[in-house]
């Protein structure tokens, strides 16, 4: 039976060789990464690790970045933080589980094997279009326009089911911390600015409004 592949993205190198040597000897492939950029570089992985804390980059923006890729895979992410409000922060920017630090390795394994059971197929991906966290950008075909952290979770969440319709609940919950007072016409207002962003970048793509229901990106 073919090992699963992980990803460790964590910035702590000591942290990162033990989680590393722990999982392999528990089984998994193992690769790492530094930082969010290394993160999206890495490829043909079946589960991520992802600290929160990155050097470069908020690793909760990062999780989006990939589900927007296309990136299905679980990700369960690390924090020194264990409050409620981080861990529902987590969940709504696409994780699959949290743990907080200290790791004990045995838990981290017992995890990553119940969310990899639960992987289901992969989603298409949004066409040309690329999100940067490292840099809050939205690039296509060469070209990038920056985002505002809002922004940037709104246009991730709809980017990670193209095509699909994204319900108005589900965008607040992923660009929002839970229990913000977010006013009725807010979250089309943001919505509005991203089509002009999008707009300038000469794409044959969009974010339509389908009525009574949310919005949708294709």
């Amino acid at each position: 039976m073919t090992a699963h592949r992980v990803l460790i993205v964590e910035d702590d190198h000591q942290l990162r060789a033990a989680l590393a040597r722990g999982l392999r000897e528990e089984g998994f492939a193992v690769s790492t990464a530094a930082d969010g950029a290394g993160a999206l570089r890495a490829a043909g992985t079946d589960a991520v690790v992802l600290d929160v804390t990155l050097p470069d980059s908020d690793g909760r923006d990062v999780c989006q970045a990939l589900r927007a890729r296309g990136v299905d895979v679980p990700v369960l992410f690390l924090t020194a933080h264990d409050a409620l409000v981080d861990r529902l922060s987590g969940f709504s920017s696409g994780g699959d589980d949290y743990l907080a630090k200290p790791i004990h390795l045995a838990e981290l394994a017992a995890r990553l094997r119940a969310a990899l059971r639960r992987t289901g197929p992969p989603h298409a991906t949004a066409g040309a279009f690329t999100l940067d966290p490292t840099r809050h950008a939205l690039e296509h075909q060469g070209r990038s326009v920056p985002l505002t952290p809002t922004e940037f979770r709104l246009l991730a969440r709809l980017m990670a089911e193209p095509g699909a319709v994204v319900r108005r609940h589900a965008l607040l919950s992923a660009a929002w911390p839970d229990g913000a007072h977010v006013a009725d016409n807010t979250l089309d207002q943001y919505l509005t600015r991203l089509r002009r962003k999008i707009r300038d970048l000469d794409a044959h793509h969009g974010i339509t409004t389908v009525r009574g229901v949310g919005y949708r990106f294709a």
